[in-house]
């Protein structure tokens, strides 16, 4: 159970305080029906016969006689949302957010980012995941990085820089990772372009023709000979260090040819679609290694 006892009853004492009917426009036997498996779910009221499992027994209590107390699921052994698998008290605050569950788009706004405000500190939240006739069908998943956590180190790395041009490319880059893959992803690719050759460029090397970014890459991590020289091995790390540095800018360089395949543009169908937020924080991440380390060694090596 990753999701704590603590989490959860802060989820459920939230609902109960702000009077959320938690199975919306439905009856609750009718919601809970989407979630659980009432035939292998006994009946508590022994009393009547007529209720063998426990869609009659909600039934009976909650919609023809309403004698039960409105918050009877958060305590009812049978549900066990306080101690039940995360995977069941995910899928019932999802269920909550269903389009067939709730209509009104502001209310399920304000109850996702509520249930997100408690979920996330245990590593979860609830996210989009497709649409149905316009409006959100919702789904957990672990908290991922996003992109302003993933470039602060490069952030950080150049804001004792006067590179304005950089700083733009750098909040570009971080605003659209989410929002425009295919821009992040190209801005990662001409982001490490651009800091290879301003570091070239203050040590007075000239290129000679157009190179790509592996090779741009190749002449810059020469030209900066990157080992310190108390590293033992010295004349072995070099190489090393230059193969790892190539590989993150092949990285960089092949998620954009990706981008050129699959993005818009070139009269493509309608239903093409580009790569996602997955591969720009790829491209972004490898990217932002890249270049910091660059930069830093750039500015510890003396010209």
């Amino acid at each position: 159970m990753e999701i704590s006892e603590a989490t959860r009853r802060d989820i459920i004492d939230n609902l109960i305080t702000t009077n959320v009917r938690w199975s919306g426009r439905l009856e609750e036997p009718e919601f809970l029906n989407r979630l659980f498996d009432f035939k292998r779910l006994p009946s508590t009221d022994h009393r009547f016969s007529q209720f063998p499992t426990a869609y009659e027994d909600i039934w009976q209590h909650r919609v023809n006689n309403y004698d039960w107390n409105d918050d009877w699921l958060f305590y009812d052994p049978r549900f066990n949302l306080l101690h039940c698998e995360d995977e069941i008290f995910l899928r019932f605050l999802c269920e909550m957010l269903h389009p067939v569950v709730r209509s009104d788009p502001e209310e399920v706004k304000l109850l996702r980012q509520t249930f997100n405000s408690f979920l996330r500190r245990d590593g979860y939240e609830i996210v989009e995941r497709t649409r149905m006739s316009g409006r959100p069908i919702l789904a957990a998943r672990l908290v991922q990085l996003s992109g302003k956590e993933i470039l602060q180190p490069l952030k950080d790395a150049f804001e004792e820089t006067d590179s304005e041009y950089v700083m733009r490319q750098i909040t570009r880059m971080e605003s659209a990772i989410n929002d425009d893959p295919d821009l992040a992803i190209g801005t990662a690719k001409e982001l490490v372009e651009t800091c290879c050759k301003s570091i070239l460029k203050e040590r007075g090397i000239k290129l000679s023709g157009n190179l790509d970014l592996p090779k741009l890459v190749k002449v810059t991590a020469k030209e900066l000979e990157l080992t310190p020289d108390d590293v033992p091995d010295k004349a072995k790390a070099p190489n090393t260090i230059r193969r790892l540095l190539s590989n993150l800018a092949t990285i960089t360089q092949g998620v954009a040819e990706l981008r050129n395949i699959y993005g818009t543009g070139h009269g493509k169908e309608a239903d093409t679609k580009g790569l996602g937020a997955t591969h720009a924080k790829l491209a972004a991440g490898a990217a932002s290694t890249l270049a910091v380390f660059l930069l830093e060694t750039h500015q510890k090596k003396p010209m």
